[in-house]
């Protein structure tokens, strides 16, 4: 038999709710309502104090408003609402305590959306806990719109939600002045940089999907305009934190366990709330201080039915030139698409931060976070909390210069040597703890293949050297075979000899790779000579890690770091490349691709018994470059495979001297740098 039912409030209006249910409860069963409030110590100071007579009289009057005569209230002190709650039901032998889903949102020690849960689990009579959120729906931004009306409804988005969102982009893009991208109206003259205002607010306005489409798009020069990615990267997630319960409930159900289970406490105000998730400080129960980054719930469905329209509208005005003009739109939610999708797994995060630390284990003065597997799913990751300070407040000494030196270093490892960066190391994402910096937030990492590393050294080299023919060639050979037909490509080295030129005249100390790189990659978009994704990145994140570094050690010279890194790079290459059993293999299968070549051209030419090719000509510069080029790359491979396999030989004969194998070695290196220079920079 039910007699006495306790109810919890922290008087808020989503409190309310659970009030009245448990009025009504007691009414049907003729029990006593006892309403309960809980009021932390710390608040009672001041002006506080004063009003707390005030307070414990609204309470009584809740508690004859709802429960009658047989109503009446308690106030009661403690630092603890959920201790509170289940000691106050053992003395007041309570048959039933309701609480609600949200509210007691005042606090800062615990996230007190889990005092439910943990009155739940801790109190000795029946436990209900009254649904309060419907009353107060979580306020949506602009972008939600209907199709979170959809989701609330549980109707699955069809057509008809994909063609009103995509009106709906319509009417944001028109409000904002943007109707020329879609091809509606001839462009105006309006500046570029006005546009790219326009565009950024439009975005800001579609919603959280569109924010972070901006916010990638400003890593990727290579495929916007630059007016564009300097407005784009001033872009912020403006959405709604999760409330506590939300918080709670995606814990729980990642980790199938009362989150009390595992942690000890938890901030409910969040470090930082996303499009995608929010980060929360806690205490595991060992003891361990930890950050929590919750994916928010809905956030899977909104981004993936986002990306289906974007690939719809895409499809049908990506092929507009007023569109292409501004963006290459199918490019674009290609790589939208892409890094979303790994965004939302923070398995792969999990996986990048371990990656990351092999990756900097040469380097005393790196680290990455600890992260806890055993406590992270695709939607939930819990890392060690790093509690450290800002780079720039690192105290002075010799742990702070090396910490400089090996941050730069470190990065012409990550690029050249393993391939694997962290591409958005701004200052926010280094931290200075225990006299280390500590990177953070791997949800944005990029990757070279060894080939484009390969042209990349090959491209900082020739710059270094000044040679502007060879970096020209170089940056073609990025650019495969994808140059348009009418690619001028006197007019591409003209250009590249300018930027040259301007840098040459900068001090070591003045240079700055992250910014020659972009100026490159906006050279060949000029051109289009479309250069590997991973440069554009590249080049955004050597500038950051460059301005980084240079804030720590302003006296440290970039290109004396570059240069040495450069050049154990390269004579760990020669050394690789002097293994007798590789270079053998090597050559054999050379010559015998050469060998099939010279026949096949032979045979076109008549010189050989078979059918003869006849063929007229007409328009074949480009094709001559194509040839060219070929030609050059069998010339430099059979000149450094002769010149290795002779090194590997002498080096390999038990009989050779040393300084002879050296000298080969040596010779081989020179004749064959001196082929580069006359190939590159000779006749045609």
């Amino acid at each position: 038999m039910v007699e006495r039912i306790l109810v919890a409030t922290d008087r808020s209006d989503t409190a309310s709710r659970a009030v009245e249910w448990a009025g009504e409860m007691a009414g049907r069963y003729g029990a006593e309502l006892l309403v309960l409030q809980v009021v932390a110590p710390e608040n009672l100071v001041g002006a506080a104090a004063a009003a707390d007579g005030t307070a414990a009289a609204e309470l009584a009057e809740l508690a004859t408003r709802v429960g009658g005569a047989r109503g009446r209230s308690r106030l009661v002190y403690d630092s603890d609402p959920a201790d509170a709650i289940v000691r106050l039901a053992d003395e007041e032998r309570a048959d039933i305590v309701v609480v609600g889903n949200l509210g007691m949102g005042d606090r800062t020690q615990f996230l007190l959306g889990s005092v439910p849960n943990r009155v739940s689990h801790n109190a000795r009579c029946t436990v209900v806990i009254v649904n309060t959120s419907d009353t107060a729906p979580r306020q949506r931004g602009e972008g939600d719109l209907r199709e979170g009306a959809a989701r609330d409804s549980g109707e699955a988005p069809g057509e008809g939600h994909l063609l009103r969102r995509a009106a709906h982009i319509g009417r944001v893009l028109a409000r904002h002045g943007l109707q020329d991208l879609l091809g509606r109206r001839r462009r105006d003259d309006a500046a570029e940089q006005t546009r790219a205002r326009r565009f950024r607010d439009a975005l800001e306005e579609l919603g959280p999907t569109f924010a972070k489409l901006g916010q990638i798009l400003s890593t990727r020069p290579d495929l916007v305009p630059p007016a564009f990615v300097e407005e784009l990267a001033t872009l912020q997630d403006r959405v709604t934190p999760l409330s506590e319960a939300e918080v709670v409930a995606v814990m729980e159900r990642e980790l199938k366990v009362p989150w009390e289970d595992v942690f000890e406490r938890m901030e409910p105000d969040p470090m930082a709330a996303g499009t995608i998730a929010q980060v929360h400080r806690a205490l595991l129960i060992s003891g361990e201080r930890v950050v929590v980054k919750v994916q928010r719930p809905n956030a899977e469905d909104e981004i993936l039915q986002d990306l289906g329209l974007l690939e719809m509208f895409a499809s049908k005005a990506g092929e507009r030139p007023a569109f292409r003009q501004v963006v290459d739109l199918p490019s674009i939610i290609e790589h939208l698409s892409s890094s979303l999708r790994r965004e939302l797994d923070f398995r792969q995060e999990a996986s990048n931060v371990d990656r990351m630390r092999s990756v900097l284990a040469p380097f005393s003065r790196l680290d990455v976070p600890r992260v806890f597997p055993e406590l992270s799913t695709s939607r939930l990751l819990v890392m060690e909390e790093v509690q450290g300070i800002p780079i720039r407040d690192a105290p002075a000494g010799e742990a702070r210069t090396e910490s400089a030196r090996q941050l730069l270093e470190s990065y012409y490892q990550q690029v050249l040597g393993d391939g694997f960066f962290h591409a958005d190391p701004h200052p926010g994402n280094l931290r200075w703890w225990n006299d280390k910096i500590y990177f953070l937030d791997f949800g944005m990492v990029g990757e070279v293949d060894s080939e484009v590393r390969e042209y990349l050294l090959l491209l900082l080299l020739a710059f270094w050297q000044e040679d502007t023919s060879f970096l020209a060639e170089v940056m073609l050979m990025l650019g495969g075979e994808s140059t348009p037909p009418e690619f001028d490509e006197g007019t591409f080295r003209e250009e590249l000899a300018e930027l040259v030129g301007r840098y040459r005249h900068l001090s070591l100390r003045d240079l700055r790779l992250g910014p020659l790189l972009q100026e490159l990659t906006a050279l060949s978009v000029r051109h289009q000579v479309r250069l590997p994704a991973a440069l554009a990145l590249t080049g955004k994140a050597f500038g950051q890690m460059q301005l980084a570094a240079a804030e720590l050690d302003p006296t440290l010279d970039p290109l004396s770091t570059a240069g040495s890194f450069m050049r154990r790079k390269v004579i760990g290459q020669l050394r690789v490349a002097a293994d007798p059993q590789r270079l053998l293999y090597d050559a054999a299968k050379l010559r015998l691709r050469v060998s099939r070549l010279v026949e096949a051209v032979e045979r076109a030419a008549g010189a050989r018994p078979g059918a003869r090719l006849q063929v007229d000509f007409r328009g074949t510069e480009h094709l001559e470059r194509i040839v060219r080029r070929a030609g050059r790359r069998v010339a430099v491979a059979l000149t450094a495979a002769a010149a290795w396999v002779g090194t590997a030989i002498s080096a390999s004969s038990g009989h050779a001297a040393g300084w002879l194998s050296a000298g080969l070695g040596t010779l081989g290196l020179v004749l064959t740098l001196g082929l580069l220079a006359d190939l590159v920079t000779g006749r045609e």
